[in-house]
């Protein structure tokens, strides 16, 4: 029952975060993947992996859309805009369509081909074509009739030989006739027809494979698979060969005025004679190199989209610039890690798989968020490191950050310039042997900043896996050979230190290692009720909460030790399982789920990572599981969450998933040191504002007291970190009239207050 009632209220906050105009959610995605373009007679359409964006031309205005306003996180695979209805189409890889109407933002799924009794691979929507208020729209299955009017499907047209499934890639309405570019020829059939469900009805015109078809003035335009362009000819009603293209096309479209073609390394413009009177080459634009994904045109501007560059755009009569129109956002969606400071975020894209394989030698570069936006630094200024899988920012110096590659070494990054790599030639950091001592391969991954601002770090795959950098700049080795079962076979992941100054580490093969380099001891937290009672030895989740107890997710359930202050005093840690009591009987929280992060926030409550269960918040002990997050019931893209980081000063709780990053907009902010910051937003509350007021800038454990104007207690409580909420009722019976009401605080002990005052206008 617990479980429903959270996830009824998830819902609920969900919906209310959309209807006050995303409250509690913030997207931060990337628009640099670009899947498909659309264009209006003043604005330029694009969508993205999961996001959708739009540029006007006219204001130059660009507007922003992804899972925070509504959309699905699955991948987006086509989009149409219609300028008779004034509605957007996104057409998904799954099936999956959603249709927005632009005058207000609203937003309607269309499931009905998901739900199709077909094959999961065959109901990619491929593309759509808008023909007297009807789309037909091209699937991996057919055509199916979608009505713009009436926002209902119509009929489906299975149109292969004797009806069977075949992949439609395009349509073009011409000359009475639809044409259809298919894995299995180009088909025609009368528009007018009133049985083209019937496949007889379906005329082969032209054998083979065909990626796209286009209608363009009189013209009928089609491209096969081997980059052929042909022409169609009525009388012989046939296709004739027109020209050919260097690539295979991925994309043809056409508009009044110009037929656009593009392969991965071209965009062909004819003009209404068919004349090619432009031809853009990705060389030409040296600072990307771009693979072009799709192009479109208003009037002379041409929008040509990439599969890493964004949208680009240029003029197509003259030779000029290219502009990059894609809105801010990091370099890819997949982040692996980030790291927030008070005042920026840092992300890295290289990574490693469930066994600790980098070998994909992933090239991305960095992305940094700071209140000036996104800087993303490209894999050609970071010194060639590859499959940078963590961030650590120095807490002393911010502007000092370094990043952990699992192949290549240690990154130091400088005022957000790379600037130098520690490797195996330059520092204590060791290469893995054992391939041969000419390969070389430094995999570094968990790195913390202990209290005197050495940066200790884990060495993968050898013997001396602790390595510390000093502040002197001397490195200094710690043996784990002896804790390891074998230390050339072990993978670390995430690091941290205590406030004792010890060192836990997960690993794949043994559990938690945990080392104090005080009296110079390695302990471990491993498998087996005498050993440290973890329910796997593979860890890839650690946290430290305000209680000082260690949080350890493994690949198969949560275990907590109870204080890691037992380290000095205990020869065996042992860590226990969370119990909980579900529909009254006694369960283990998250059994058997794939944990991949735990972060705390200021209210010691929990935020837990999943491999495929998305994100849970628990209380600080546990017991209660306040959120369930996944993509049924809120913004989160993916289910698959990579990272969780909080800015201890607002409360924010970010969300790197494997298909983008989101955060929610908590109250859990860390408590301050006294109550000199103390302050209270919104102020004044107006009438139409829906939420709640916040007083922020506690001390922990403070104790605050709201009143009316003529000393009336309308509301108490104690704050756990360093911002309450309150709901504007008089303990939760009714709203309070308009009015001024006084807030005061006070100190545990009595010793520190503090007095603010909010108006309350109703």
């Amino acid at each position: 029952m617990k479980k429903i009632f959270y996830s009824l209220l998830i819902l609920l906050l969900t919906q209310m975060g959309f209807s006050q105009n995303n409250l509690l959610w913030q997207g931060y995605f990337s628009y640099n993947e670009i899947k498909d373009v659309s264009v209006s007679s003043t604005t330029v359409f694009a969508a993205s992996e999961n996001a959708l964006f739009s540029k006007n031309t006219t204001d130059n205005q660009i507007k922003t859309t992804n899972t925070v306003d509504g959309l699905s996180g699955q991948t987006i695979s086509s989009l149409y805009y219609s300028t008779v209805f004034n509605k957007t189409l996104v057409g998904y890889e799954n099936g999956l369509m959603i249709v927005i109407n632009e005058s207000d933002g609203s937003m309607l799924k269309v499931v009905d081909i998901i739900n199709k009794q077909l094959p999961a691979n065959r109901k990619k929507v491929n593309h759509f074509m808008e023909f007297d208020g009807i789309v037909y729209v091209s699937c991996d299955f057919g055509i199916v009739q979608f009505n713009l009017k009436s926002m209902l499907f119509g009929d489906t047209y299975f149109i292969g030989d004797t009806g069977a499934e075949i992949s439609v890639r395009q349509t073009a309405a011409y000359n009475g006739f639809i044409y259809a570019a298919t894995d299995n020829g180009v088909r025609r059939a009368a528009i007018s027809s009133k049985n083209l469900n019937d496949y007889k009805q379906w005329e082969l015109v032209a054998t083979g494979s065909w990626s796209g078809i286009e209608a363009f003035g009189t013209e009928l335009i089609a491209v096969n698979n081997s980059g052929n362009v042909n022409k169609y000819n009525a009388s012989t009603n046939s296709f004739g060969g027109f020209t050919t293209l260097s690539q295979p096309a991925l994309d043809i479209r056409a508009n009044g005025t110009y037929l656009i073609l593009t392969t991965a390394v071209s965009v062909y413009v004819y003009n209404k004679q068919l004349i090619l009177v432009r031809q853009i080459n990705n060389n030409q634009i040296p600072d990307y190199s771009p693979v072009f994904s799709c192009a479109t045109s208003i009037n002379d501007v041409i929008y040509i989209g990439t599969k890493e560059n964004g949208l680009l755009t240029t003029t197509i009569s003259t030779v000029s610039v290219f502009e990059n129109t894609t809105p801010m956002g990091p370099s890819r969606n997949n982040i692996f890690a980030f790291q927030t400071t008070s005042s920026s975020l840092w992300a890295v894209y290289g990574d490693y798989d469930v066994a600790y394989n980098p070998y994909d030698l992933d090239s991305y570069g960095i992305s940094k968020y700071s209140q000036s936006g996104w800087l993303n630094i490209p894999y050609k200024s970071v010194l060639g490191t590859k499959s940078i899988c963590r961030i650590t920012v120095n807490p002393n110096k911010e502007d000092e950050v370094y990043a952990s590659s699992f192949f290549s070494g240690l990154l130091k990054i400088e005022a957000d310039k790379p600037s130098f790599l520690y490797n195996q030639t330059n520092s204590g950091l060791e290469s893995l042997t054992f391939v041969g001592p000419n390969y070389f391969d430094v995999r570094i991954n968990g790195a913390a900043f202990d209290k005197n601002g050495a940066l200790w770090v884990t060495n993968s795959r050898v013997k001396n896996g602790l390595k510390v950098l000093k502040t002197s700049g001397e490195w200094q080795s710690f043996s784990t050979d002896n804790i390891l079962d074998a230390s050339e076979d072990n993978s670390f992941g995430r690091m941290l230190i205590d406030k004792n100054g010890t060192k836990w580490m997960a690993t794949n093969r043994d559990g938690v290692v945990g080392f104090n380099d005080g009296n110079n001891t390695f302990k471990k937290i491993t498998i087996g009720t005498d050993k440290g009672n973890l329910p796997a030895s593979d860890v890839r989740a650690l946290a430290i909460d305000n209680r000082n107890q260690l949080w350890i997710g493994t690949i198969k359930g949560l275990r907590v030790l109870s204080n890691v202050g037992n380290f000095q005093t205990a020869d065996q840690l042992t860590a226990n399982p969370i119990i909980i009591l579900e529909d009254n009987l006694a369960q283990e929280l998250l059994y058997e789920q794939f944990i991949t992060d735990i972060a705390v926030d200021g209210a010691n409550n929990k935020w837990i990572g999943t491999a495929d269960s998305g994100l849970f918040m628990v209380s600080a002990n546990g017991e209660e599981t306040k959120y369930h997050f996944t993509i049924n019931n809120s913004p989160l893209p993916s289910n698959v969450i990579n990272d969780i980081d909080i800015n201890s000063a607002t409360g924010e709780v970010f969300i790197a998933t494997a298909k983008g990053m989101i955060s929610f907009k908590g109250i859990a902010t860390a408590a301050s040191e006294d109550l000199s910051n103390a302050y209270v937003y919104p102020n004044p509350v107006r009438p139409e504002y829906d939420g709640t007021v916040k007083i922020a800038g506690l001390i922990n454990k403070a104790n605050v007291k709201i009143t009316d104007i003529a000393g009336n207690l309308v509301h108490e409580v104690i704050s756990e970190g360093g911002t309450i909420e309150w709901d504007t009722t008089a303990f939760g019976k009714y709203k309070v009239a308009s009015g001024v009401y006084m807030i005061f605080i006070s100190a545990q002990d009595g010793v520190e207050t503090k007095v603010k005052k909010v108006m309350i206008i109703r």
